[in-house]
C-alpha cells in the first residue's frame, strides 16, 4: 500500500492487509555470523512453545461476480498502426477479440474474478473459535484456517464487526484444539515487554518481540480508537494475529502499522483486549454487536471551553446535540451538559464516552454525572441500542453562501444581524432555526481560527439564549465583568445542527 502524506494528519495509517506476498525469487539477506547476544537477555522459546500451536494462518479466497464487467471498447487498430499487433496478441491469448468475442465470432461470458489474501488469527476456545481481523476475511467465499502442525480446516463466519475490525470464525475438528486466552490490557504499562506472532508476507508463523510503546492511541480508523502501540515487528500478513504479554495471554490483536515503506518501521497498533473481548463475546453469542446507545452528539472540551464552563480543567464530553428519539432526552440531559462520569467510570475526554457507552449492556439503568452551569448533577439513563439508533441519520450541513453586507453590531471578530427573510433565503437557513446570523468573520480573529463561518447562527452566549445582536453584546459584557477570558458560544449551522465554540475575548 502506497504511503501518502495527508494535510490533515502527520501520516496515513496503512492497514496491515495481507494481499501483498513476496515475489518468487526474492532475495533474503543473511544474518551476520557470530552476532552478539545482549547480556541478561531472556529467551522467549518456552513462551513460544506454549502459545504458538494456537496461532493460525488464515487464507481467504474471494470469488467476485463478473456480471456487468465488459472489456473496454478500443479503437480498430490495424497491423500497421503503432502497437496494433500487440493489442491483437493480447486479446488472442485470451481467446477473444477486442469486442469480447472469441476467434469463432462468439461472444464469451465474463469470467469471475478470484482473489486471495493471507492473514493471521488465534484460537480462543478448544471447540474451534478463532479470532482475526474483519479486513482479513472481508467478503471471502472460502476461508481456511491453517495450524502450525499443517492441519487445514474450513471456517465459517460467526460474526464480524467493522467498527473495531474484528471477526469471529468457527472450525470443526474431532479433537480439542490448542487455545489461548485474553489477558487484561488495562493492566499493561508503557515499557512492558510483548511478543507478536503472525503470518507476515505469507511466510508462516513468525515471532517478533518488543515493548508497549504507547497506549490509547487514536489513529482515526474508527469511533472506538484506543490502540496499543508497539515496536514489535508487525508487517503485512500479521493482521489478526495476537500480541502476547509474558504470561502468554492475548492483550492485543495486531491490526495496523504506520509505515512509509509498507513494512515494519517499529510503529504497530493492536486492538486492546479490554475492547476486543467484549466484542468477541457479543459476536459469539448473538452473531452481531449489541452496543449501548446514549443518543447524544458530543465534542471535546479544550482549556478555553473548560474555563468558560467553570470546569476548572479540560475534562469530560460536552453534549452538543441530543437525538429526539434517544435515551438521553427523557433522562433530562441537555445541550451544554458536560458528561464527567458514566456508570461510575471517569470520562477524561470525549473519546472515552463512546467506548464506555458501547461496552455497557443495552437496557441498563445507568447513572450519568454531568456538570451543568458549574454544578455537578446525576441523571439516570436507560440505555438504548446503538444499532437501532444508527438507523436515524442526522441532516448534513450545507455550505454557507457568500457573505452578506456588514451588519452594524460586531464583537469577537464577528458581525451579526437579526434574522430577516432575505438573509434566511441567502444562507438557506432551515425554518425554525433560532439565533443571530453571522454575516462577517474577521479572518485574523480567534473566531476564524475556531472555524466559525458566515451564514452560521449564534444561539447562546455563555449558556444563555440570544435573539438579537444586542443580546450578544450584552452577554459578552456580562461575561467580561465576571472575569471570564473566553465566551462559550452555541453555534448552529443552517440546518440547525449545533456545536459549542469557546472564543477568546482578549
Amino acid at each position: 500500500m502506497a504511503f501518502k502524506q495527508s494535510p490533515l494528519r502527520l501520516a496515513r495509517i496503512a492497514l496491515v492487509c495481507s494481499t501483498a506476498l513476496l515475489p518468487l525469487g526474492a532475495v533474503s539477506v543473511p544474518a551476520q555470523a557470530n552476532s552478539p547476544v545482549l547480556a541478561g537477555q531472556v529467551s522467549l522459546a518456552d513462551l513460544v512453545d506454549k502459545v504458538m500451536p494456537a496461532v493460525v494462518n488464515i487464507s481467504a479466497v474471494t470469488t467476485g461476480d463478473a456480471k456487468g464487467r465488459t472489456l473496454p471498447q478500443l479503437p480498430q487498430l490495424g497491423p500497421d498502426t503503432p502497437f496494433g499487433d500487440l493489442f491483437e496478441e493480447f486479446f488472442n491469448r485470451r481467446g477473444q477479440g477486442r469486442d469480447g468475442q472469441n476467434q469463432q465470432g462468439e461472444r464469451q461470458a465474463p469470467q469471475p474474478r478470484r482473489s486471495q489474501s493471507a492473514g493471521s488469527g488465534f484460537v480462543i476456545d478448544a471447540s474451534g473459535i478463532v479470532v482475526t481481523n474483519n479486513h482479513v476475511i472481508g467478503d471471502a467465499n472460502e476461508i481456511t484456517v491453517i495450524f502450525p502442525s499443517g492441519l487445514r480446516l474450513k471456517a465459517e463466519v460467526i460474526g464480524k464487526d467493522a467498527k473495531v475490525d474484528l471477526a469471529v470464525l468457527r472450525v470443526k475438528h474431532d479433537k480439542p484444539l490448542p487455545a489461548v486466552k485474553f489477558g487484561d490490557s488495562d493492566a499493561m504499562r508503557i515499557g512492558d515487554p510483548v511478543m507478536a506472532i503472525g503470518n507476515p508476507f505469507a511466510l508462516g508463523g513468525s515471532v517478533s518481540s518488543g515493548i508497549i510503546s504507547a497506549r490509547n492511541r487514536d489513529i482515526s480508523q474508527g469511533p472506538y480508537d484506543t490502540y496499543i502501540q508497539t515496536d514489535a515487528a508487525i508487517n503485512k500478513g500479521n493482521s489478526g494475529g495476537p500480541l502476547f504479554n509474558m504470561a502468554g495471554e492475548v492483550i492485543g490483536i495486531n491490526t495496523a502499522i504506520l509505515s512509509p515503506t509498507g513494512g515494519s518501521v517499529g510503529i504497530g497498533f493492536a486492538v486492546p483486549s479490554s475492547l476486543a473481548a467484549n466484542v468477541v463475546e457479543q459476536l459469539r453469542e448473538f452473531g452481531e454487536t449489541r452496543r449501548g446507545w446514549l443518543g447524544v452528539r458530543i465534542q471535546s472540551v479544550d482549556d478555553a471551553t473548560a474555563e468558560a464552563l467553570g470546569l476548572g480543567t479540560a475534562r469530560g464530553a460536552l453534549i452538543a446535540g441530543i437525538d429526539d428519539k434517544g435515551p438521553a432526552k427523557p433522562a433530562g440531559l441537555e445541550i451544554g451538559d458536560v458528561v464527567v462520569k458514566f456508570d461510575g467510570k471517569e470520562v477524561k475526554d470525549s473519546r472515552d464516552l463512546p467506548r464506555i457507552v458501547a461496552a455497557t449492556p443495552v437496557g441498563k439503568d445507568v447513572p450519568v454525572s454531568i456538570v451543568r452551569k458549574g454544578k455537578e448533577e446525576v441523571k439516570t439513563v436507560k440505555l438504548g441500542r446503538l444499532e437501532d439508533g444508527e438507523k436515524v441519520q442526522p441532516a448534513s450541513a450545507r455550505t454557507p453562501a457568500e457573505p452578506a453586507k456588514p451588519a452594524v453590531t460586531s464583537a469577537l471578530g464577528l458581525e451579526f444581524s437579526p434574522q430577516t427573510e432575505e438573509l434566511k433565503k441567502r444562507y438557506a437557513i432551515k425554518e425554525g432555526t433560532k439565533g443571530v446570523i453571522i454575516t462577517k468573520v474577521d479572518p485574523n480573529s480567534n473566531a476564524a481560527d475556531k472555524r466559525i463561518s458566515v451564514g452560521e447562527l449564534i444561539v447562546e452566549v455563555g449558556q444563555e439564549p440570544v435573539n438579537s445582536p444586542e443580546d450578544v453584546t450584552k452577554r459578552l459584557d456580562a461575561l467580561k465583568k465576571d472575569g471570564k477570558k473566553s465566551a462559550l458560544l452555541l453555534v448552529s449551522n443552517a440546518q440547525g445542527e449545533v456545536r459549542f465554540v469557546a472564543v477568546s475575548m482578549n
